[in-house]
């Protein structure tokens, strides 16, 4: 799983939390609600979020641990599932292949 830099992930951070605020000061601007929107959908591009609150919480969550503590805090659907290393079994469906007729020998 590919992290922001955490510089990175701290200036869209706080971009977002000003915005809030202006936001919250005049809900009825359009510019503001707009320019609190487009901050709210780049800190979901880069925490891997599909909703600005759950991205800003995990931009702080991410900032304040370790890598590792923030991967192990992270849903397990969220993780990279590991390699197979074993063999690998096709299951054949059908007949068998003696029973199988070629299309040509009709």
């Amino acid at each position: 799983m590919l992290l922001p830099a955490k510089a990175e992930v701290a200036r869209q951070l706080r971009q977002y939390r000003a915005w809030e605020r202006m936001m919250l000061a005049a809900p009825a601007d359009r510019r503001i609600r707009s320019t609190f929107e487009d901050s709210g959908y780049t800190l979901c591009v880069l925490m891997g979020k599909r909703c600005a609150r759950e991205a800003a919480d995990a931009a702080e969550r991410y900032l304040r641990t370790t890598l590792v503590s923030y991967l192990r805090e992270e849903p397990e659907y969220l993780r990279e599932k590991p390699e197979r290393t074993g063999p690998r079994t096709v299951t054949r469906r059908g007949p068998p292949a003696s029973d199988r007729r070629s299309p040509a020998g009709r």
